[in-house]
């Protein structure tokens, strides 16, 4: 009966959003008031329903209930409970429920808690978040059914895909999941807006804690993917230029610039365009993104393969919502004024620079991401791979970080070119230091990464102007974030930089005892044991590393088998041991056994890397999430002073 219930509650819950979106729009068209009155409520009971039957997924995974299908093919009585629960939305039909959910939620926290927005732009803004719930109950009632039974319950499952079995890929989707639909809440709130023309400051101040959350919660899911794609695939990298990486960072992207533009709309009332069409392109990357992952178009360790039908399902409604509403602007764009103006040279035309690069960088990965698969639809094989992006999008990575560094300096509407200059001498020198030690001691280095390194210490020492000359206990919270977040980028490009100039390698085929050299280390082959896992068997290698000083340290990487279930055929997986120092990582990857002069298996083959610098990577994606999550809390508690004193005004006013 939880599957039965489950599908029950999804198609109340879609009712519900069909009730909001029918609802609003005879409201906004003129219809009694009452039609208003019915969509937060609608909002929050599609909320809480679609959030129970998620649960009610959860519960059939938990159960090991094979006869759903969804179960059946993504779960597996022997595994742990944690990847049981992940098996939920390790596959297509339960992350899309999922993020129908997140959708929902977010609907339902706005008809709850948003007072700043006049009623008939809140009444658009929640009719445009069910239009977009609508479509995707609609794909998941029509075409992906997640409580679908099986006829005849096999034995057992599946299971889960063995490479998505690691407790960082069980937090990595609902985290991006989390980060998309707060994008889609952006979205809703410029057609919401363009619907009744209140494109203004209170606008883009209700839509500001949507962007700023999502691209939280975007920043640490792109983060996190990349920390796992690092040490659970083996191949040494954090980042591979994967299709699916890559739209996962367009919407990072557009979410950046959004996120800069609907500040200045918010605090100098310019931009207002500009604003409404980058949650438009945000909400689009996301669309796009959902689209090439589940289509079937291609094949990745990240995506859910499908078939084709459901591709162009999802290909219709992202032409239905993503054409519906560049049709509105174009509509509305006449009557949006661009508000106050300002000089090229001011925090805002540094803001407007910071997007046009964003946006640049945004559209020259998405075109060498869709470039090969138009190219294979039209019969002609092509890869793009490092090499373009590291061309088109470094240099201007590196243009951003420059700009970011002035933009803090400036004043509002107009500024000095005398006085910015005066206000960046100590990150010259900086700058100008770390390049002239790189140049002399560092070696042959390539261009791009020395000139990562040097513009990372500009960035890191300009970050902390905002602060000089303050009382840093009286400083509000968003600049504390705004410092945080901008030391973090400082300290992911040194990372990068570093990593890419020093990085050491090592490839062997070792016998134990061998010693290998790599880096500052020796590291000593001691030999393998084998070791039985929950649901898997492993050949676990032992290795001893020493650094110089005559420390040593013991590794233990490993190559794991898990059985084929019901029909399937074995798979293999590295799990790469790390050894984390203040100067970098030494990584380790155990291969395959290969055969001695005798016949036997007493050599296997060993993978060593020394990365210099390379968890300041992470480091900085985390400090970036930080200094953004000190803004939204910082932002939240001028909200509440703001409300508490208006509550005083109008005591005041109204006392006797």
């Amino acid at each position: 009966m939880i599957a039965e219930m489950g599908l029950a509650l999804l198609w109340i819950a879609a009712a519900l959003a069909c009730l909001s979106l029918v609802a609003g729009a005879v409201f906004l068209r003129g219809g009694p008031r009452e039609l208003a009155s019915l969509v937060r409520p609608a909002s929050v009971a599609q909320a809480v329903l679609t959030t129970i039957a998620f649960g009610l997924l959860i519960a059939l995974f938990v159960r090991s209930d094979m006869s759903v299908e969804l179960v059946a093919r993504n779960s597996n009585s022997l595994k742990p409970m944690i990847f049981k629960v992940a098996g939920t939305w390790g596959n297509h039909e339960g992350s899309m429920l999922l993020w129908l959910m997140i959708l929902s939620l977010s609907g339902g926290l706005i008809a709850i808690f948003e007072k700043r927005l006049r009623e008939d732009t809140l009444v658009a803004t929640l009719a445009a978040q069910a239009a977009l719930s609508l479509g995707f109950f609609a794909f998941l009632l029509f075409s992906s059914n997640p409580f679908k039974r099986l006829p005849v319950a096999p034995p057992d499952g599946q299971g889960l895909n063995p490479l998505l079995q690691d407790i960082g890929l069980a937090f990595h989707p609902p985290t991006l999941y989390v980060g998309y639909v707060g994008l889609s809440v952006a979205f809703s709130f410029a057609v919401g807006a363009l619907i009744t023309r209140e494109i203004g400051p209170a606008f883009a101040r209700a839509m500001r804690p949507w962007v700023l959350g999502s691209w939280i919660f975007l920043t640490l899911g792109i983060t996190a993917g990349s920390y796992w794609a690092y040490y659970e695939l083996g191949w040494g990298g954090w980042w591979f230029w994967d299709p699916v990486e890559n739209v996962s960072l367009v919407p990072w992207l557009a979410g950046a610039a959004l996120l800069h533009s609907v500040a200045v709309t918010a605090t100098r009332n310019a931009l207002r365009a500009w604003t409404v069409m980058l949650a438009v392109i945000g909400f689009s990357m996301s669309m796009v993104g959902t689209f090439i992952v589940r289509s079937g178009l291609l094949t990745s360790v990240h995506s859910f393969a499908v078939d084709p039908e459901r591709g162009t399902f999802l290909l219709v409604l992202m032409a239905i919502y993503i054409g519906g509403a560049l049709t509105l602007f174009a509509l509305r764009a006449g009557s949006v004024a661009e508000g106050k103006k300002f000089a090229l040279l001011s925090r805002e035309g540094s803001l407007v620079i910071n997007n046009l690069l964003l946006t640049t960088i945004l559209a020259l990965v998405l075109l060498g991401t869709l470039y090969p698969i138009v190219a294979e639809a039209m019969g002609e094989k092509i890869s793009v791979g490092p090499p373009y992006y590291n061309r088109v999008a470094g240099p201007l990575a590196l243009i951003l970080c420059l700009v970011m560094v002035a933009g803090p300096l400036l004043s509002w509407r107009r500024d000095d070119g005398k006085k910015l200059w005066s206000r960046l001498p100590m990150a010259i020198f900086a700058g100008a230091a770390i390049l002239f030690a790189l140049i002399l001691f560092g070696g042959r280095i390539g261009l791009l990464p020395l000139l990562g390194m040097t513009v990372a210490g500009v960035v890191a020492v300009a970050s902390l102007a905002p602060l000089w000359g303050r009382n840093l206990r009286r400083t509000p919270l968003p600049t504390w974030g705004m410092v945080v977040a901008h030391f973090g980028v400082a300290v992911c490009l040194a990372g990068m930089g570093a990593e890419s100039a020093f990085i050491k390698e090592r490839l062997v085929a070792a016998a134990p005892g061998d010693i290998v050299k790599v880096g500052d280390f020796s590291v000593k082959f001691v030999g393998v044991k084998p070791v039985a896992g929950p649901n898997y068997t492993a050949i676990k290698g032992v290795l001893v590393a020493t650094i110089p000083s005559g420390r040593s340290f013991t590794m233990r990487p490993e190559a794991r088998t898990f059985p084929g279930l019901m029909g399937t055929a074995p798979t293999e997986t590295n799990e790469a041991a790390l050894l984390t120092r203040p100067g970098g990582q030494l990584y380790a990857v155990l291969g395959q056994p290969v055969p001695g002069d005798d016949g036997g298996a007493d050599r296997y083959q060993l993978r060593l890397w020394w990365k210099p610098l390379v968890w300041w990577i992470w480091l900085g994606g985390a400090l970036i999430a930080i200094g953004a999550s000190l803004s939204l809390l910082g932002r939240a508690q001028l909200l509440t002073i703001w409300r508490v004193r208006r509550a005083q005004k109008a005591e005041e006013r109204f006392a006797p």
